[in-house]
């Protein structure tokens, strides 16, 4: 009997050994784990507030330009009758506007490049006097005015490619009815190539200005750390006014010169570099 209650009492402390043994290596686990997490939030706290260190660089700039000459010309026109009968006025509004659009495409014009931008019909009233004034007065009811009639206005945009051809067009149009012609711009077809042009020059400047500089400073370029880019883009504007030329005599019988002139696009680019 002694011997198996010592039995029973080994197998009995046995059996709590092993517990004891992962609560503590556990504990023992948690207490690294902490430590070693406070012992960076300390690391990490210590770096606040201190600059942080930054590469060597130095900064170009560069500048490309192209010469660019417009070759596109862009307007707009309105075309605008009156009448009784609305259907009268639009029918003799769509005519001179049929003639026009036909003129414009016999002469290079693409169907594109016609876009109606406004179409308005607007009633015509004469309005009542006031006894003994000469002032014109607005009625107060529909019994004081009188229609005379309606107006039919259209106005269109075009835009012509083939520059040469631009001052016959202006001629052409003003031959055939249309008024208010106004807006007259200038620009380049491919605009976009050749800002990519000037800017890609730009760059080139910049590079070759810091090949100089890092050479007189004796210092090795390494990258690239910003680039910025700022540029001149033209915008064509007439050099006369073309309204001013259809109200003086003789526009039907005379062709305009347009001089479209010269100009430039610019890309200024700033490149800076870290250098070692």
């Amino acid at each position: 009997m002694k011997g198996n209650n010592n039995d029973f009492k080994c197998c009995h402390f046995c059996g709590h050994k092993p517990m004891k043994f992962i609560v503590s290596a556990l504990g023992l686990f948690l207490i690294l784990f902490f430590a070693v997490r406070i012992t960076k939030d300390i690391k990490a706290y210590d770096y606040i507030g201190r600059d942080v260190s930054s590469p060597n660089t130095i900064s170009v700039s560069g500048k490309g330009e192209i010469a660019v000459t417009a070759d596109i010309a862009s307007f707009t026109f309105n075309v605008a009758e009156e009448s009784l009968d609305v259907s009268d006025a639009q029918s003799r509004a769509a005519k001179k506007i049929n003639d026009i659009i036909q003129f414009l495409e016999n002469n290079g014009t693409e169907e594109k490049d016609i876009k109606t931008i406004n179409y308005n019909i607007y009633p015509r009233y004469n309005y009542i006097k006031s006894p003994g004034k000469s002032q014109i007065i607005q009625p107060l009811n529909k019994n004081n005015r009188v229609l005379i009639g309606y107006e039919v206005n259209q106005g269109v945009e075009v835009k012509v490619r083939k520059i040469d051809s631009a001052g016959a067009i202006l001629s052409g149009i003003g031959s055939l009815g249309a008024n208010n012609v106004s807006g007259l711009n200038f620009s380049i077809g491919e605009e976009d190539k050749l800002k990519k042009e000037a800017r890609e020059l730009a760059i080139e400047d910049a590079r070759e200005n810091a090949k100089v500089l890092a050479k007189s400073l004796g210092v090795k370029l390494v990258r690239i750390i910003n680039f910025s880019e700022s540029g001149y883009f033209p915008i064509y504007r007439e050099k006369f006014s073309a309204s001013d030329m259809y109200m003086s005599a003789g526009w039907a019988s005379s062709v305009p010169e347009i001089p479209t002139g010269e100009n430039k696009i610019t890309s200024q680019v700033n490149i800076v570099y870290e250098i070692r």
